[in-house]
């Protein structure tokens, strides 16, 4: 079967949030490359952004990696506060969606409190402190 895994752009900061997102899920990186690791990008990439993320990722459970890179001035900049696709995280226990909820919301912004949702699961919403949307689930209903 195919699989989908997220991959977040950054304006200069995607270790440092990379970092902090390692801190909650745990785990090693399975890649980090800097852009001065790519001789052919020399031209375009400034002295000041070689040590930057060409890409990095982060294998979450068994089968997900979250993955991402910094965006190159050249390439212009993301706006953090616009709409973006939300990463959707199902997990596998209460303990673990509160666990996972108030780590990478902490210095963010809750949307919505992780809570008994109407739809009968327990559900919460926030943009973390990188301006990255996430959705934390958990359903018995799909953890049977």
């Amino acid at each position: 079967m195919a699989q989908i895994n997220p991959y977040i752009h950054f304006n200069g900061n995607a270790e440092e949030a990379f970092t902090f997102y390692k801190s909650v899920f745990g785990g090693e990186f399975a890649m980090l490359v800097r852009f001065k690791d790519f001789e052919n990008l020399d031209d375009q990439v400034s002295d000041k952004e070689a040590n930057k993320i060409m890409h990095i990722a982060l294998p979450i459970g068994k089968t997900n990696v979250l993955m991402a890179s910094d965006t190159p001035e050249f390439m212009g900049k993301h706006n953090e506060n616009e709409t973006r696709s939300k990463i959707s995280i199902g997990a596998e226990s209460k303990e673990e969606a509160d666990k996972l909820f108030n780590g990478l919301s902490e210095g963010g912004t809750i949307e919505m409190p992780i809570a008994d949702s109407p739809w009968g699961s327990y559900f919460g919403m926030f943009r973390d402190k990188y301006g990255i949307e996430w959705m934390v689930d958990f359903d018995e209903k799909h953890n049977i």
